[in-house]
């Protein structure tokens, strides 16, 4: 029913209209009677509509809703039906997309069909940040139609819609928006991925902590987006601490995706960032036993793992740490192992079976073979994975002493002829 008027007032003007006002050759006078009765709605009044804004303005007023029941089939023009007749009488084409690309945006957007129009919009490189800005604040407003999946296209259809009814994907269309500036500007990027902090992917995953772990992965910039250690162990803010005051879920799911990738280092690192020395330690021990005997040069990669795993060694020192005891039983041996073979390699070699002989690692005597034999068993694959270079560089310490001495008198030599004979016996137990 017309707001305002009666049914019997209603009638009485669509009558008039169909008798007097139809066949009147002032345009004006039939385009008010259409518009106030909402009728002969197949009229599209170009004498009077001449513009797109006039047509839909003069079309939008003539929409009637489900509730609207006054009027009869012939004069009803459903907000469907519109949108229907513009894509099937006009489309795309009609309205020059590469000359005039806001012109079919405002038509669609203007009868509501705000998916298509923002989809419209994106497929233009001149135009994206618009559709793009468009889609954001339609969003926060829950007035857009979001497709179900993160695999479904930027427009679609699903099972059960209505005709005409289309579906954006908004990760989609922000994922593809920023690719674009993550490299360089990872923090405008993170500013959009905000927008994603409750929704899911499709294995129930939170898209915020997926799209930042990917970012910062990718960028490489983890001071600066996740914040830094100092060496006091106080975290320094980094770029998401703007959007949540709980920064430890984000940290962690960062430093995981970054172990399953393979970047123990720099997971190591996050883990730390994170509190969650137990996985700084396991990563660390990870790191470090396979360059435990190397030598080290400046610039290489076991002196700046070195440095890392000294670093954390001093803060864990100073401020405690809660790590389990056998991976941080580890981690301590690891380093003093470093140690030994630094000195090793340096020549130091009095100071180095000086390390090795308190560390009793290797058996130095016939009485204590059994024993060190048993303990070996109880060592993480880290360090037993390091135990025949430690026992090859224990031997040959003990032999370059040996010739060192060899001039020094029988007792002495003898003494050392012992120590020899007992590092062959413990080679051979340790080889079984």
């Amino acid at each position: 029913m017309i707001e305002g008027y009666s049914p019997g007032t209603e009638n009485k003007l669509r009558l008039h209209y169909r008798r007097a006002v139809r066949s009147s050759t002032d345009p004006y006078k039939r385009a008010v009677y259409c518009i106030i009765g909402r009728c002969d709605v197949a009229d599209n009044h170009s004498e009077v509509a001449d513009k797109t804004e006039d047509y839909l303005w003069l079309k939008l007023n003539q929409i009637c809703f489900d509730d609207d029941s006054s009027s009869s089939a012939q004069d009803r023009l459903t907000l469907p039906q519109f949108q229907k007749q513009l894509l099937e009488d006009y489309g795309e084409s009609h309205f020059a997309l590469n000359q005039q690309p806001f012109l079919y945006f405002q038509v669609l957007f203007l009868t509501a069909q705000f998916e298509a129009a923002i989809a419209y919009l994106f497929r233009l490189e001149r135009t994206r940040c618009h559709a793009v800005h468009v889609a954001l604040a339609l969003f926060e407003l829950r007035l857009l139609l979001k497709s179900s999946g993160q695999s479904a296209q930027l427009l679609s259809q699903e099972a059960g819609d209505p005709v005409g009814i289309r579906r954006l994907n908004f990760v989609r269309l922000l994922m593809l928006y920023t690719r674009k500036f993550e490299p360089t500007d990872p923090r405008e990027a993170l500013q959009y991925f905000y927008f994603l902090r409750n929704e899911k992917d499709n294995q129930d995953k939170n898209m915020f902590l997926r799209c930042v772990s990917e970012l910062v992965i990718e960028s490489r910039e983890f001071d600066m987006l996740l914040g830094k250690l100092e060496n006091d162990g106080t975290r320094k803010p980094g770029a998401i601490d703007k959007f949540t005051r709980d920064t430890k879920p984000i940290i962690s799911e960062v430093a995981s995706v970054a172990e399953e990738k393979g970047l123990f280092e720099e997971a190591a690192k996050l883990y730390e960032l994170a509190k969650n020395p137990d996985k700084v330690l396991e990563l660390t021990n990870k790191l470090l036993s396979p360059v435990v005997a190397q030598i080290s040069t400046p610039q290489s990669n076991r002196e700046r793992l070195k440095n890392m795993a000294f670093s954390i060694a001093e803060r864990y020192r100073s401020q405690g740490t809660s790590a389990e005891k056998s991976i941080s039983a580890t981690f301590y041996l690891l380093l003093d192992l470093m140690t030994f073979f630094d000195n090793y390699h340096a020549g130091h070699i009095d100071v180095a079976f000086d390390i090795i002989e308190k560390l009793k690692i290797v058996p130095l005597s016939q009485d204590s073979v059994e024993e060190r034999v048993a303990a070996f068993r109880n060592f993480s694959d880290e360090i037993r994975q390091n135990l025949s270079e430690v026992l090859l560089a224990t031997m040959n310490i003990l032999y370059t002493q040996y010739k060192r001495l060899k001039g020094s008198g029988p007792s002495t030599v003898g003494r050392q002829q012992r120590v020899l004979e007992d590092k062959d016996s413990v080679s051979e137990k340790l080889s079984l």
